[in-house]
């Protein structure tokens, strides 16, 4: 199977941010591997790259107030 066909068909991780509890410390984004993840003007987290998780959970296990949580897309059916 060719990369192309392999990347195509991977399926991309859910990754929620809870703003209520997000004081914009900014770890998970300093943790996050693959830069998935950048700042906001207001210092909160977004989710910029997406495609490029690997599903490492870095930012969720560092996150001190479980603001952000990270699941795969077959999660869904449990």
């Amino acid at each position: 199977m060719s990369d192309q066909k392999v990347q195509s068909e991977k399926k991309l991780p859910i990754i929620a941010i809870n703003r209520d509890w997000c004081k914009a410390c900014g770890i998970c984004v300093a943790f996050c591997p693959k830069q998935v993840l950048s700042t906001r003007e207001d210092g909160q987290p977004e989710v910029t790259q997406r495609d490029e998780c690997i599903e490492c959970m870095l930012c969720e296990y560092r996150c001190p107030d479980f603001a952000i949580t990270v699941r795969s897309d077959d999660d869904e059916s449990e």
